[in-house]
């Protein structure tokens, strides 16, 4: 990563909003009724229910969503005792991460004492606003007793992060180094540099993952701690102190498994990292400079496993991979703390999310080289979406089974879906696809079976259920990478139609098929070694139930062969192109996408009513139709918004139940002001989901500039209109949109035929 300058640090924390986090209403506020609402005098009535029930705070206001995030500035990061208001960037900070990743809201509160009692007070006498507090940055040893009490007198989750949080990621490293070493936890020696909060809560919990107490050394500023030593020592270290011989760094490194570094710069020599054991694991976590450098531990040695708190190394421990999803776990089922049984939970999940497959999202923001669970990999990037739907759904299971959940989930899944809502409102909506689709999966074939994203979507769909992928092409070649990719043996088939007896078959088929077309046999058995061609003929012969193509070649040549083979539905003329956009308070279907360049006025109306189809058949949706044009009801007249309005009278002739309207403009049609104002007899008053656009250019324009400039998602292009469940992929797609494109395709295919 590029090195981040003073000057870009100080431009992004001011402008014309100065610092990182603001507060946002989540409820209207623009009429008079709204303000009455808002405050008095509606408010009056929640404020009632909770005094009648307490409970009721968390049904009724952000309580149950609200983080405070508590600091007086005496240990921030490796800037030491700044004080409370240099620390507030911090702060603000970490409430842009909470909000980030977990969809947490945050109120930074940096207060000016030193006095651990105080502090203690103020947090709580602040319990009854917030869900939960994350200390923050608050020097050893007052930041133990302060934790300690308020686990005690507060009923809601309090959370050191720099103790517990460090303890987690690197824990959760450390299972998986041990794995990958092939060495047992039980038996490996750990020496530990810095006795301060993390050094402390880290040597806590690798006692708790299961490494023996006799086995970790723990090193500070005045040598070992062992049995007897009294200079520097306080009740917290006395816990660690041994027996040995050992006195200084260089002693307990001897012999040892795993360093695990919470110090500062420079402690660590090469000479040290050459008197580890074999496979040595180098947990190097001072920041922002690591106790000795990977390439200075790496010059003396190779079998090395190594961490550090830098995301410009390989196996960054950063603890924004624990406290959002800790507290969103524990906030979502009204956790009364945070115990050891979460936050090993915590920690186990991300080492089990590591060992799969990486998202094609996660790879681009890295660098787009492939990641893979070993030695560089052991725990999962930051930015991968997963981890909150890994991590806080172990967490809740955690506080439920300990019994400090007051408010349990009543399913998993259901909780689960929840998180997933958070994350995307596609996967909102394609959760009822999934739903459907595996209720009756069928063989869905992929002519583009050696493309190592298509043997990553199939593992997804044979896993989940969705489908049972079909493969083609070299029978050897993707025999091997679905091994590589661990894909369960006998849930994907593989069919090498150089080898596939069928091949004739499909060869005579098509001939006379196609033979008024010039096809001649000869041209058919070259077609057959088209991939497209192949697939398409096994759906047309019964052999596959859908199609998905088109992730490494051209629109116009992968929906070629299907128009040729399966042609366009009973009574339609031509296919379209539909995608869905995904706002945050509605979805927006825009046809055609893809297809038909300029229609002619029965165009649009097939287009029309393909578009409701693919709304009502995949996403239950009723459809109303809003046919657009720079013409309001007539405002202009000439030919092109003639044509728009000769397509409606033509939808309204051949399918009388549709919701459509027109021509008008766009904004007519998704505002709902505009229409009442003006236009109160139109049949859509602004409440049009799905958008018909004149041709082509004005869908693919309208389209891309919504998806890429507002808070959009899309899924498509969804292909409709063609006598067969064969769908088409942007080129180079993501492995998650092959997976959605291919349970829209399950869908087509049960009802197809």
């Amino acid at each position: 990563m590029k090195k981040i300058t003073r000057e870009e640090a100080l431009a992004y924390h001011t402008g014309k909003r100065h610092g990182k986090t603001e507060v946002v209403a989540t409820k209207p506020c623009i009429t008079q009724r709204d303000l009455s609402l808002a405050y008095t005098p509606g408010v009056a009535e929640p404020c009632l229910e909770i005094a009648r029930d307490p409970e009721l705070v968390y049904e009724y206001t952000n309580k149950g969503n609200l983080v405070a995030v508590v600091s007086n500035g005496t240990a921030v990061l490796g800037l030491g005792d700044i004080g409370p208001m240099a620390g507030k960037p911090v702060m603000e900070g970490k409430g842009v991460l909470f909000k980030r990743f977990a969809d947490i809201d945050v109120f930074d509160i940096e207060i000016d004492t030193k006095d651990a009692k105080e502090i203690i007070r103020f947090c709580e006498l602040l319990s009854p606003t917030i869900g939960g507090i994350n200390l923050e940055d608050i020097a050893a040893p007052d930041c133990f007793e302060i934790e300690e009490a308020l686990k005690k007198s507060c009923d809601i989750p309090v959370f050191h992060d720099d103790q517990h949080g460090t303890a987690i990621i690197s824990g959760a490293a450390l299972l998986n180094a041990v794995e990958v070493t092939g060495k047992k936890i039980d038996e490996i020696k750990v020496v530990f540099s810095g006795a301060g909060a993390a050094g402390i809560a880290c040597a806590t919990f690798y006692l708790s993952l299961g490494v023996k107490p006799e086995n970790l050394l723990m090193v500070d500023s005045k040598g070992v701690i062992y049995k007897g030593r009294t200079a520097g020592m306080n009740s917290y270290k006395e816990r660690f102190a041994v027996e040995t011989e050992a006195r200084t760094l260089a002693d307990a490194m001897h012999g040892a498994d795993v360093f695990a570094g919470v110090s500062v710069k420079g402690m660590v020599t090469g000479e040290m990292v050459a008197t580890m054991a074999e496979n040595p694991i180098i947990f190097a976590m001072a920041n922002p400079d690591p106790e000795i450098l990977p390439e200075d531990a790496f010059a003396v040695r190779s079998d090395i496993i190594m961490a550090t708190g830098r995301s410009d190394y390989p196996n960054q421990v950063n603890n924004v991979l624990g406290f959002p999803f800790i507290f969103r776990g524990a906030l979502d089922v009204a956790a009364s703390g945070i115990n050891e049984e979460m936050k090993l939970a915590a920690a186990k999940a991300l080492a089990n999310l590591a060992k799969e497959d990486v998202p094609d999202s996660v790879v681009r923001a890295y660098g787009g080289k492939p990641i893979r669970f070993g030695r560089e990999y052991l725990i999962p990037k930051p930015f991968d979406y997963r981890v909150l739907l890994w991590e806080a759904p172990a967490v809740a299971e955690a506080a439920i089974k300990s019994g400090v959940a007051r408010k349990p989930y009543a399913s998993k899944e259901e909780y689960i879906r929840e998180l997933e809502n958070r994350l995307s409102r596609t996967r909102q909506v394609m959760h009822g696809v999934f739903d459907q689709a595996k209720l009756d999966p069928r063989r869905i074939v992929f002519p583009e079976g050696e493309a190592v994203k298509i043997v990553r979507a199939a593992k997804i769909l044979a896993e989940e259920g969705i489908c049972t992928p079909v493969l083609l092409g070299s029978a050897a070649k993707i025999t091997k990478m679905l091994a590589e990719h661990e894909v369960p043996e006998g849930t994907v088939e593989v069919v090498d139609p150089a080898t596939d007896p069928k091949r004739e078959t499909y060869a005579e088929v098509l001939t006379r098929m196609r033979w008024r077309h010039g096809v001649t046999p000869d041209h058919a058995q070259k077609l057959m070694r088209d991939p497209v061609y192949y697939g398409n003929m096994m759906v047309q012969q019964h052999d596959a139930d859908g199609l998905i193509a088109g992730l490494t070649m051209s629109y116009p040549e992968t929906i070629r062969p299907a128009l040729q083979i399966h042609k366009t539905r009973e009574g339609i003329k031509r296919a379209a192109g539909v995608y869905l956009l995904l706002f945050e308070d509605r979805m927006l279907f825009i046809a055609d996408t893809t297809v038909n360049e300029d229609p002619t006025a029965d165009g649009l109306a097939e287009i029309a009513f393909l578009a409701d189809q693919v709304a009502e058949i995949y996403f239950q949706t009723k459809g109303r139709i809003a046919m657009l044009s720079y013409s309001n009801f007539g405002s202009n007249v000439d030919p092109r918004s003639h044509k728009v309005r000769e397509a409606v009278a033509i939808a309204e002739a051949r399918w009388p139940n549709l919701v459509i309207e027109g021509e008008m403009q766009a904004d007519t049609a998704v505002e709902p002001s505009i229409a009442k104002e003006a236009f109160p007899l139109s049949r859509i008053q602004g409440d049009a989901n799905i958008l018909v656009c004149p041709d082509l250019e004005s869908a693919n324009i309208a389209y891309k500039l919504l998806w890429r400039l507002g808070k959009v998602e899309a899924i498509g292009p969804i292909l409709t209109g063609i006598n067969a469940p064969v769908h088409v992929l942007q080129r180079g797609v993501d492995v998650n949109d092959i997976v959605n494109m291919a349970a829209l395709c399950v869908l087509k295919a049960q009802r197809w035929r």
